[in-house]
């Protein structure tokens, strides 16, 4: 049966997953269009900014995962991120320097760090290790739902007061992550198991594993390896699409790109949740598979038509693939990290991993467009995707636990809950 504290607990962290959503991922096109349309930026200029803001938010996620290790005030931390972000977004309207405009951006993209490895760590450390793979796809499902709300709101918005008002929307938004946080219980967080470390190990004097182990951890550097080149071969297939649909139809670019993002976003929804649900019955490897398989046939397919509306349905696969990864992403590092005491820096390092592999995609991808044409750019990121596919089914193992290891850990967690109440 589940208690009134656990009912607020999982509305709350829905709540933070919603509202964060957006903020998350930073301003993105939303601040390019500001600075065009506003202040006559050069697009150089945009870029720039947009690239020092990306090189901060990826230097800090490999830090901030060890913050949350470590950290027993998790609810805090995503408070105190979630107002600063508040703060750069409700000072953009107040600021036109290159250096000021950068300095907001860089220091909001480090504090939005933070979201992902708090998030699962909370998770983790309110679930415990058999119940985090549904907690994962639920926290998902929201996000997706909260993307899809915010990029619907910011249109319409945005259309009706021009583009400063996504400023203000995602101050709203950051806000409310804020007051949901602070419904979650916080003697509901086990910290031990936040971190991905057994608090019977403790009990028997056992320390966390030093940082090492992760280096020497096989699974965990050839999944790494994998996200590295999803990533290279997915980050740039939607600005290709953008591209495409802007040489077919300038004037109807911008709606239908948009409509590439919300409806990926709702077809993440459903499949985030169905993660969730049978991720523990299927194993991790089996859906994993589906989703890297997609890639490389999205790649392909489109190549078969420049039809704005074939380009457009084929971005929606976009919504299956990045649905299963995403879900599947911290609970495949949790399985391979169990134990160490480092889930969170170990999210940290392999998001910042395939970070760099998202930066260099659209690098890939514009040279192979310049020389050959966005045929050519597409088969060729469907090729990494095809690499990424065949590493994972030679070099990466089930993740999900063993009956024999679920029994262990069952009294283990009722154990520590009996601890507690």
């Amino acid at each position: 049966m589940v208690s009134h504290q656990d009912r607020r607990n999982n509305i709350s962290l829905d709540s933070v997953n919603f509202f964060l959503a957006d903020v998350r991922d930073g301003l993105g096109p939303y601040l390019a269009i500001y600075l065009l349309a506003v202040h006559q930026w050069e697009p150089a200029s945009i870029g720039l900014v947009m690239t020092l803001a990306g090189v901060a938010a990826l230097a800090a996620q490999t830090p901030a995962g060890a913050l949350i290790d470590r950290a027993r005030s998790k609810r805090a931390i995503i408070a105190i991120a979630a107002l600063v972000v508040t703060g750069s977004c409700l000072l953009l309207p107040f600021v036109t320097s290159f250096s000021l405009v950068a300095l907001t951006q860089a220091i909001s993209a480090v504090a939005a760090s933070v979201f992902a490895p708090a998030i699962c760590a909370i998770s983790l450390g309110i679930t415990g290790p058999r119940a985090f793979t549904r907690r994962t796809g639920r926290n998902e499902t929201f996000n997706h739902a909260g993307n899809a709300c915010a990029a619907l709101l910011a249109g319409g918005f945005a259309y009706l007061f021009g583009p400063v008002a996504v400023f203000y929307l995602m101050a709203v938004m950051a806000l409310g992550s804020v007051v949901a946080v602070t419904f979650i219980s916080a003697g509901a967080i086990d910290h031990e198991l936040a971190r991905g470390f057994d608090p019977a190990d403790a009990g028997h004097g056992k320390q966390p594993s030093g940082w090492s182990v992760l280096l020497t951890n096989k699974p965990l550097l050839v999944f790494a390896i994998c996200c590295a080149l999803f990533h290279l071969a997915n980050a740039a297939m939607l600005p290709l699409v953008s591209q495409k649909l802007a040489q077919v139809n300038l004037q109807m670019a911008t709606p239908l790109t948009s409509a590439c993002i919300v409806a990926a976003q709702l077809v993440m929804v459903p499949v985030a949740w169905l993660v969730g649900a049978k991720a523990d019955v299927w194993g991790r490897k089996p859906l994993l598979l589906a989703g890297f398989l997609i890639l490389p046939l999205r790649g392909a397919l489109y190549t078969v038509s420049n039809d704005p509306y074939w380009l457009v349905a084929v971005q929606l696969l976009d919504g299956v693939g990045a649905g299963i990864f995403g879900a599947l992403f911290p609970v495949v590092v949790k399985d391979l990290t169990k134990g160490t005491g480092h889930f969170n820096i170990s999210l940290g390092a392999l998001t910042t991993v395939f970070g760099l592999g998202a930066a260099f995609s659209n690098g890939l991808a514009g040279i192979v467009v310049q020389e050959a044409g966005y045929s050519a750019a597409f088969l060729t990121l469907a090729g990494v995707a095809t690499v990424a596919l065949v590493l994972l089914v030679v070099g990466m193992p089930e993740t999900l636990p063993t009956a024999g290891e679920e029994a262990v850990l069952a009294p283990n967690r009722q154990s520590i809950a009996s601890t507690r109440h």
